[in-house]
């Protein structure tokens, strides 16, 4: 009955640029960040390939909606291999950025060797999305002849897709839940971490959506989805540095005057660095076989952690059993 109602040309013209442009504009913020604070790494390298990808893919899409009927039949065909291809990119690189967030916090050990494994993975089904696309696609050329050619992905595609993103996003969510499982944190506080990380939750809401469109010929629906679903993705890759930035900024607000003793800092993401403090107050670090997170930006979590200047909100340190104690200090 509704079958007429979906979006036109134009609006969803719109949504491919202004989504987009929201997300390169968060990227953005987060790699100036990064830089700001010395803290570059292989996960932000992976969130600029994501924006380059997300930055080509909002120019194929005005290119194939826009005009399209003054392009030649195997240019209009190729901008829709292409929209394809760069949509795979940004959603697999946008997780991968994620995963590594994750794999720089864990310290060496098996767990942080299963994440990197893991992102091997990813590109493997970054591959086979890729490789299904064109084996379908061109199995069934008939498509091509359209006056804006669109593929029938179909069903095979659409099972595909469920399962790599159910299970990258599910990868995603309890990754850091196992790295803070054994902290000594209170509840609101690692309530408020796994919350920054869970967001991906949001990205596999989107991403089924686009399957179901994906699975009943959407049209420009599976379009629009396909936009939103990327701009998403690449904008909860970039949540735990941006909100970090924006707690950090509001608790040096709040304790600007008078200086306090202890300084809250938030950060993700950034190497274990271990500092000699000239300190009476600094804390001894007892041996128990574990590997936990210290988080120096709350005072009352960590009551013994004083901030210095280049460490991290985050920092993870592996201690033997056979350690009687560290002592952090002159």
């Amino acid at each position: 009955m509704m079958a007429s109602s979906g979006p036109t040309i134009d609006q969803t013209s719109v949504v491919g640029m202004v989504l987009p442009l929201v997300a390169i504009t968060v990227t953005s913020f987060r790699l100036y960040c990064r830089m700001q604070q010395g803290r570059l790494w292989i996960d932000d390298l992976w969130a600029t390939f994501a924006m380059i990808f997300i930055l080509a893919l909002l120019v194929v899409d005005w290119l194939y909606l826009q005009n399209y009927e003054n392009y030649p039949q195997g240019i209009k065909v190729a901008l829709y291999y292409m929209m394809c291809q760069f949509f795979f990119a940004v959603i697999w690189c946008s997780r991968i950025s994620i995963l590594l967030t994750v794999v720089r916090l864990a310290v060496p050990g098996t767990f942080r060797k299963v994440l990197t494994f893991t992102t091997v993975i990813f590109v493997i089904a970054w591959a086979v999305l890729f490789a299904q696309v064109l084996w379908t696609c061109e199995s069934e050329p008939g498509w091509k002849s359209q006056p804006r050619p669109q593929c029938d992905l179909g069903r095979n595609v659409a099972i595909a897709l469920i399962i790599t993103d159910v299970f990258g996003d599910t990868i995603i969510i309890l990754a850091p839940f196992r790295l803070i499982y054994n902290v000594k944190l209170t509840k609101a506080r690692k309530i408020r971490i796994l919350a920054i990380f869970s967001t991906s939750a949001i990205t596999t809401i989107v991403s089924l959506v686009h399957a179901y469109y994906v699975l009943s010929d959407g049209g420009l629906k599976e379009t629009m989805a396909a936009m939103v679903e990327t701009s998403v993705s690449l904008i909860v890759a970039n949540s735990s540095v941006v909100v970090a930035f924006f707690l950090r900024m509001s608790t040096e607000d709040d304790t600007s005057s008078p200086a306090p003793l202890f300084t809250p800092v938030m950060t993700f993401g950034s190497q274990p660095i271990r500092r000699h403090i000239k300190d009476p107050l600094a804390t001894a670090v007892i041996g128990v076989e574990t590997t936990t997170i210290r988080l120096t930006d709350f005072p009352e979590a960590c009551p013994g952690t004083l901030k210095n200047g280049n460490t991290d909100g985050i920092s993870l340190n592996n201690i033997e059993g056979k350690q009687s104690g560290e002592l952090w200090g002159a």
